[in-house]
């Protein structure tokens, strides 16, 4: 809370997830390992993808310049490190800005098809709901996750009353779906 009360809300939250598929990892599994076999080796490549994505951050300034961070590494169900980052910029973000940096949408598999294999096969969230009731993000029959939002579809991201951005989400008319979750083009390339 200590940044908070100096700095004011973090200007950006950024969830970094090892893939256990990263090539950095699969090549020093012997035969008929898994990522879950070799703890030692998913978080030592973790750490050093960790680094170099704070670095891009940071020192490369690839959202501008940055005036402090924090991060905190957890471990999910799977065994599987995750960084919750927190990024303070010195110049704020304004909604205009923020649709060139975040996507909630499937990239065009036209225009780059690295980036929507990269998002079809990790970025979409489900299924759950009336397709499957039995998903660990279903409480009490609805998705906590509040997936899909149809409900909550805008053609450019705003900023709500709470501070907090509504990402644009176009109807699927409109070349959008409702179940990717947002991500940031350069990272998860």
């Amino acid at each position: 809370m200590t940044y908070v009360r100096a700095y004011g809300r973090p200007d950006l939250f950024v969830t970094f997830t090892c893939n256990p598929t990263w090539s950095e990892i699969k090549e020093l599994l012997l035969v008929g390992q898994s990522s879950s076999d070799r703890h030692d080796i998913t978080a030592r490549v973790f750490k050093q993808k960790l680094k170099c994505l704070m670095d891009f951050i940071i020192k490369h300034h690839v959202f501008g310049e940055t005036r402090c961070w924090m991060y905190s590494i957890e471990w999910q169900k799977r065994g599987l490190p995750h960084a919750h980052i927190l990024v303070w910029l010195i110049n704020k973000i304004t909604p205009d800005q923020i649709d060139q940096i975040i996507s909630a949408e499937i990239p065009d598999t036209h225009t780059d098809p690295n980036l929507f294999d990269v998002v079809t096969k990790n970025m979409i969230h489900g299924p759950c709901g009336a397709f499957n009731n039995n998903s660990l993000c279903m409480s009490d029959g609805k998705c906590m996750k509040r997936y899909p939002r149809e409900r909550k579809l805008v053609s450019d991201t705003i900023t709500g009353n709470d501070g907090y951005p509504l990402y644009r989400r176009r109807s699927v008319e409109d070349g959008g779906k409702s179940v990717v979750l947002k991500y940031e083009t350069l990272i998860l390339k």
